[in-house]
């Protein structure tokens, strides 16, 4: 495997993407290299109080280690304890204004190794979205721009991939969907090293085209307290399966990853109520009914 060609698409996505992230802002993303004791490091691409974004970051990292943990092997547990080596690019953005939505994409590539043995490689990635006030044409327009991403490569896999987000990105504890989803995989090695690298780069190049036309759709939206307090309560979901149930962040922290770029998803002012239901009828009471429904988005677009 051709670590040097992985790296530079990665290294070159994060620089797109932290690109048109710029524009799109106004003020420059802060650029922070770190080196990881047990092997490799990374590069944190991070934005704090912007003119739109309140929080975001995009950072790229390539780490070795001498033990592979379970939590990165969680279809092939046999794999648990190699050495191996990950790269990828991961990004979490939290737009201040609440009728933005907070997106999520990760594109990585992992290779275990064991002496005597040929190296087991594998990809996977995917981008999510969650609206705190929906509408039904920017989900549509997600779930399109992934669909599209996703078609030279198999009817099956927009499908199965689409099937696989809702899963994933699901609150055990709360019974319900972080948000309305998008794509995702893991352990995707079928059809070759080609295929796989491929499809890893059109889902990580198709990310902006998804996301920032949405921003572009409400950034000038005006809200109140109101708005801004369901915000900050919605995120507290996105704080809990982040922390509870996100694959990455527990195989960041298991395997001794750089705590500040790991925890970088989480959004800066959250809140929780006990046992809070919002008012029948209300703008905040249709997220629950309509848009946290997994659903075929785009068969109901028709």
């Amino acid at each position: 495997m051709d670590s040097t060609r992985l790296k530079d698409f990665f290294t070159g996505l994060q620089g797109r993407i932290v690109g048109e992230l710029e524009a799109f802002d106004g003020q420059p993303f802060r650029s922070d290299s770190w080196v990881r004791p047990e092997g490799g490091g990374g590069i944190s691409r991070l934005i704090e109080e912007g003119a739109f974004f309140e929080r975001g970051g995009v950072n790229f990292s390539h780490v070795t280690g001498t033990a592979l943990p379970a939590s990165a092997t969680a279809v092939r547990p046999q794999l648990a304890g190699r050495a191996w080596e990950a790269l990828g690019v991961s990004l979490v953005l939290h737009p201040r204004n609440p009728y933005c939505p907070t997106a999520h994409m990760n594109v990585r590539c992992f290779v275990a190794r064991k002496e005597g043995e040929e190296d087991v490689w594998w990809f996977g990635g995917g981008m999510d979205l969650t609206p705190y006030y929906g509408q039904r044409e920017d989900v549509v327009h997600f779930h399109q721009t992934c669909q599209e991403a996703l078609t030279p490569f198999g009817a099956d896999v927009h499908p199965k991939y689409k099937q696989w987000c809702d899963e994933y990105f699901f609150l055990k504890h709360r019974n319900e969907p972080r948000g309305v989803g998008g794509i995702f995989f893991d352990d995707l090695n079928e059809g070759g090293f080609e295929r796989c690298f491929a499809l890893t780069q059109a889902v990580g190049n198709a990310f902006t085209a998804a996301y920032l036309p949405i921003l572009a759709k409400h950034r000038d939206t005006p809200y109140g307290e109101r708005e801004r307090d369901f915000q900050a309560y919605r995120r507290g979901r996105y704080v809990e399966f982040n922390l509870v149930w996100d694959r990455g962040t527990l195989f960041g922290l298991q395997s001794g990853g750089r705590t500040e770029s790991i925890l970088m998803s989480l959004p800066p002012i959250v809140k929780w109520r006990y046992d809070w239901h919002p008012e029948p009828g209300s703008p905040e009471a249709e997220l629950y009914e309509v848009f946290l429904k997994p659903q075929d988005w785009l068969e109901s677009s028709c």
